[in-house]
This record gives C-alpha cells, sequence and structure tokens, in this order.
C-alpha cells in the first residue's frame, strides 16, 4: 500500500491592536517558499458538505489601491483560466475573458 503523502500551506497574519491585517506572510515548504511577503490573499474552498463556497479575504492596511486593481483583475484572469481547466467551457470562459478586458479597461489599468 502506497504512503498517503501531504503538503502544508502556512498562512501568517499580523493584526494590529484593532484586528487590521499589518502583515501577511505564507509559506509553502514543497515549493521552496518560507515567509514570503504578501499585501494581500484571497482564498476559496468548497464545502461539499453544504455546497457552498466559503471564503477568506484580506489585505493589509498599506495595499496600495492602484495594486489592488491590478491584483483583482489578474485574481479574475487566473479564475478564467482555472474555469476552463475544470470545466473545458469555452464559450464561458471567453464571456469571462471578455468581462476581464472589459473591466481592465474601465480601471485604465495598462497591458
Amino acid at each position: 500500500m502506497k504512503k498517503e503523502e501531504t503538503s502544508e500551506i502556512l498562512l501568517r497574519i499580523t493584526l494590529d491592536e484593532n484586528r487590521i491585517p499589518e502583515k501577511l506572510s505564507w509559506s509553502a515548504q514543497d515549493g521552496g517558499i518560507v515567509d514570503e511577503e504578501a499585501k494581500a490573499m484571497l482564498l476559496s474552498v468548497w464545502d461539499s458538505k453544504n455546497k457552498e463556497s466559503l471564503k477568506i479575504d484580506l489585505w493589509t492596511k498599506d495595499m496600495p489601491l492602484d495594486e489592488m486593481k491590478v491584483f483583482f483583475h489578474q485574481t479574475l484572469l487566473s479564475l478564467s483560466d482555472t474555469f476552463m481547466k475544470a470545466t473545458q467551457d469555452e464559450k464561458m470562459t471567453a464571456t469571462m475573458k471578455d468581462f476581464c478586458a472589459y473591466f481592465a479597461e474601465k480601471l485604465e489599468l495598462e497591458g
């Protein structure tokens, strides 16, 4: 019988006195990442039992607004790619990509 392997991703959030994130860092030993600093994170997990998505959205109080807009745009693009890999639904993926282009245009994001 094959031995079960596990992998761990660690999120560390430093809070101020009002419990607002001051610092975010993450580690993924299998990926060679140790205490890598981040300014924002979005984590979604699927609760199959209750058929609902659970999420944690955090960002540091010094996350610049212009970077937050780019972060959301890149996240939406990434979700489009993931949706395609998971469903092979080319039509909806194209619709999602169209929205991403619209989002970038309205926010006047470059590139």
